[in-house]
């Protein structure tokens, strides 16, 4: 895709452009994102909170222990990693460093990786269940006026 000035940059979670961000150091290549960023002629910016926030990868994984990102945004929810480690600070890092890069970018939309503790748009895990909810990136970039969609919207 090259880059034309009329495309609107959009901030894109880097696995679901083939990088190897995950968790588990792997990607989650999609081309369904990747057809949908060339046929709406969109500039994808890509991020990964978690290693903005300085998260190695590969990584142990993360999930709720309660809430979701609004609850962890708002101090009354919890991400713990597998181990037990509390992982709200670097989550909400995450989230801030990359509201940061959306601002720098001028993105007024984000597409995400769906059940991701940072990027979840609309379902994320609580401990091993799948519930609704929304990740700590997800809930930042809404709450400052930035349109948020997952892979699966599309």
């Amino acid at each position: 895709m090259s880059v034309k000035e009329s495309q609107q940059p959009i901030i894109v979670s880097a696995c679901l452009l083939g990088l190897p961000t995950r968790y588990d150091g792997k990607a989650k290549h999609s081309q369904a994102v990747i057809d949908y960023l060339q046929n709406e002629k969109l500039l994808p910016i890509p991020v990964c909170p978690e290693q903005l926030a300085g998260m190695t990868t590969p990584r142990a994984k993360t999930f709720f222990h309660s809430g979701d990102g609004h609850d962890v945004m708002n101090g009354n929810g919890s991400v713990i990693s597998a181990t037990g480690q509390p992982m709200n600070e670097v989550f909400r890092l995450g989230a801030q460093l990359t509201l940061r890069v959306a601002r720098l970018c001028r993105c007024q939309r984000a597409l995400l990786k769906e059940r991701s503790p940072s990027c979840g748009v609309h379902q994320i895990y609580r401990g091993s269940e799948q519930v609704s909810g929304t990740g700590v990136t997800t809930a930042l970039l809404i709450a400052k006026g930035i349109e948020v969609i997952s892979e699966e919207d599309l």
